[in-house]
């Protein structure tokens, strides 16, 4: 484990966020939470109830400029659940009809992005968890408590 923080990471510049399309997309878009989904609340609910405390929304490392959904900082366990639209869901994404010129490369950012973030975390000796918002939350919990009880995960 290094004690050393890592470089900053300098993010490449995105082109500035066009104006919603329509005052009710504005309305959808500012309704989007950034923490507190209703995905994320059923998987804590569930890892709860299996006995699972944890932090939420909460940094796995000081210097890292990310923060993870739930954080086991003894098991060293995070999870991330993430949006299918925000992260490129192989299953269920679909590129938008409008501003495709901004939106296509925000979701590649945001995947370079986990990917990057999973990358240093797992080189810090941590166990990251990463999970679609259609994923059952049971069997997520489950996955989860196996993680942080010291189970093997393959995922």
């Amino acid at each position: 484990m290094s004690l050393a923080p890592t470089p900053l990471y300098v993010a490449p510049l995105l082109p500035k966020a066009p104006v919603a399309s329509s005052a009710a997309v504005r309305l959808v878009m500012q309704g989007n939470r950034k923490r507190d989904t209703r995905p994320e609340l059923a998987i804590r609910r569930a890892a709860h109830r299996l006995g699972l405390r944890y932090r939420v929304a909460a940094r796995p490392l000081p210097h890292l400029n990310c923060t993870a959904d739930l954080v086991f900082p003894r098991a060293r366990v995070a999870v991330f659940v993430d949006g299918c639209y925000w992260h490129g869901c192989p299953e269920h994404y679909r590129p938008p009809r409008t501003n495709p010129s901004y939106w296509g490369p925000k979701i590649a950012h945001n995947q370079e992005r986990d990917s990057r973030v999973t990358a240093e975390l797992s080189s810090e000796g941590w166990t990251v968890l990463r999970f679609w918002e259609h994923d059952p939350p049971d069997a997520v919990a489950t996955t989860i408590a196996a993680a942080v009880r010291g189970g093997l995960i393959s995922r």
